[in-house]
């Protein structure tokens, strides 16, 4: 029997590399994103004719309403969600020096990033509370933060606050709900290549070639999502809150 799962904004970049590796594995997957279906028609298609069961949920995840509905719909098609990975996210949408950030920006970045992944995590918590263990788990949450949430970038300071927040949220998660048999883990990405960094593609091809990052390429989707799935085995039962960096060695300090 396929293990389910859920992936927020997983129909491109990082979530879509999730999903990806996920149903290689398989699993059957509800993907939520803010944007309409068709928007991933193809890619759902595609992924379709692996056998699993894969289905699109629209949902803002900044909206609780919404994110509880996807919630809900999930749990209606797969019967229980094993596996939630917390991907969905957005950067500012003007890359604004700290003194002129606007409280707007702030608030949207916060608002889905860490308000959003925050309730929907509870909503998925409360669902698994009341599952049957199986292979020793009623359940796994893993959350994509950045590096962001530890270095700091002064033109998008809204997204570190962010990120760092959700790193926070990994860890009371993770004591939380440790007796309940639902483990909770932080990937960390360094730089990867996703529409949302191709704006800054010059100023990290320079970075790598200066020698900025031990392993010296673009971390891939498929990087990030080979750790979630690998994290969703039984082969670490007695871990939570670990932070799992998938960053090319670039947290590494040094003179």
């Amino acid at each position: 029997m396929h293990k389910k799962a859920m992936v927020t904004g997983g129909g491109r970049g990082i979530g879509l590399g999730v999903v990806r590796e996920l149903v290689a594995a398989g699993y059957d997957v509800a993907i939520t994103g803010s944007s309409p279906a068709e928007h991933y028609a193809a890619t759902l298609e595609e992924l379709q004719k692996s056998g699993s069961e894969i289905f699109y949920l629209q949902g803002d995840l900044a909206n609780t309403c919404e994110s509880r509905h996807c919630v809900e719909e999930a749990v209606k098609r797969l019967g229980r969600i094993d596996v939630l990975v917390n991907n969905a996210g957005v950067a500012p949408k003007v890359r604004a020096d700290l003194l002129e950030m606007t409280e707007e920006s702030f608030d949207r970045v916060v608002g889905t990033n860490t308000r959003g992944t925050m309730f929907l995590t509870q909503a998925v918590a409360k669902q698994m509370l009341g599952q049957e263990a199986e292979d020793g788990a009623r359940g796994s949450i893993i959350n994509i933060s950045s590096i962001s949430a530890t270095v700091t970038s002064v033109n998008r300071g809204e997204y570190c606050v962010s990120k760092a927040g959700v790193s926070m949220l990994t860890q009371l998660y993770a004591d939380r709900l440790a007796p309940e048999q639902i483990f909770v883990y932080e990937i960390r990405p360094g730089v990867i290549q996703t529409d949302m960094t191709t704006a800054v593609r010059e100023k990290y091809d320079a970075m790598f070639a200066g020698g900025g990052c031990p392993i010296a390429r673009w971390g891939l989707p498929q990087d990030i999502g080979r750790a979630a799935a690998a994290l969703c085995t039984n082969s670490f039962r007695y871990t939570t809150g670990q932070v799992i960096f998938v960053d090319g060695g670039m947290h590494i300090q040094k003179l």
